[in-house]
């Protein structure tokens, strides 16, 4: 039971984080469809930092420097540019994807992965058998509980709801939706940091291209299936973390059994049933209506 425990921790964990970065996004008014990118650079960004300096400290300061000033690019283009906020999303993951390749082959001249001598501390010996889990896991409900009360229980969290849903409104108080906008995805760039370190230093210390394998764009999965509610969107979340360990554990019993492919790709299934289920609860006239609103705005 641990052990199923730990792989769920273990895989929710940077999930939780990237996902949380894409409902304060959301609560802004912007569809983050960077999260993938922003998350492949934040984990290349810290091993790459590891190797390079030698300190943990110095790479997670890094990772989070170059998230930011990805989240700040997206702003820059949506907000200035006046570019489609999907297009600019995704064209940010390409960026992330291809910007991060280019990277390990300029350092090291090959684009195999990279490993480092150690990765995000660990819990230690006084949490027993949790004992192999990085810090980021035991701040993750923290993070969740924080985020809960800035954007529920605060004036920043009112005024960021006001931006995204009525920014013509919010202005008569004296917000300034775009300044609003430029904090949250600031905010969210790094929490992707942090995502993206956990991916690649909590247990695996290496990176690799193309190892978010899409974690990005189901972590934007669980933020509609989660209504754009941290805690709601943390569950969903979740709940994809927990279908993905079960296909793993469906791996090691079955064997041959079953289909490989098929048990790899249980997560990615109930990532798309989840957003069709959310379109079926709330109504797709109505989430249409929201994205060209949005689109407008």
């Amino acid at each position: 039971m641990n052990d199923i425990i730990i792989a769920i921790l273990r895989s929710g964990t940077p999930l939780i984080y990237v996902t949380l970065a894409g409902v304060i996004a959301q609560r802004a008014g912007v569809w983050n469809l960077g999260l993938e990118g922003i998350m492949i650079i934040g984990a290349c960004a810290t091993i790459l930092g590891i190797m390079l300096t030698g300190s943990f400290a110095v790479a997670i300061l890094i990772a989070i420097l170059f998230c930011v000033l990805a989240s700040v690019l997206l702003w820059f283009v949506i907000e200035k540019l006046k570019a489609n906020p999907i297009i600019a999303g995704l064209g940010l993951t390409g960026l992330g994807i291809g910007g991060t390749a280019l990277a390990v082959q300029s350092i090291y001249g090959s684009q195999a992965s990279v490993n480092a001598p150690f990765g995000v501390p660990k819990l230690g010996p006084m949490f027993g058998a949790y004992g192999v889990l990085s810090i980021f896991v035991l701040l993750m409900p923290f993070v969740v509980f924080g985020m809960w009360v800035l954007l529920r229980r605060t004036r920043f969290g009112l005024q960021l709801a006001a931006c995204g849903e009525h920014p013509f409104a919010a202005r008569s108080i004296g917000a300034n939706p775009s300044r609003m906008r430029l904090v949250a995805l600031a905010l969210g760039g790094v929490l992707c940091a942090i995502g993206g370190a956990e991916l690649a230093g909590g247990s695996l210390q290496f990176f690799a291209q193309g190892m978010t394998s899409g974690r990005g764009f189901m972590a934007f999965a669980a933020v509609i299936f989660g209504a754009a509610h941290p805690v709601g969107a943390t569950l969903a979340a979740l709940f994809f973390a927990v279908v993905g360990a079960l296909g793993i554990r469906a791996q090691l019993t079955f064997g041959g059994k079953v289909p490989h492919d098929l048990l790899q790709s249980l997560p990615y299934l109930a990532t798309i049933f989840g957003v069709w289920l959310s379109g079926k609860l709330r109504g797709g006239a109505k989430a249409a209506a929201g994205f060209a609103e949005l689109r407008d705005q």
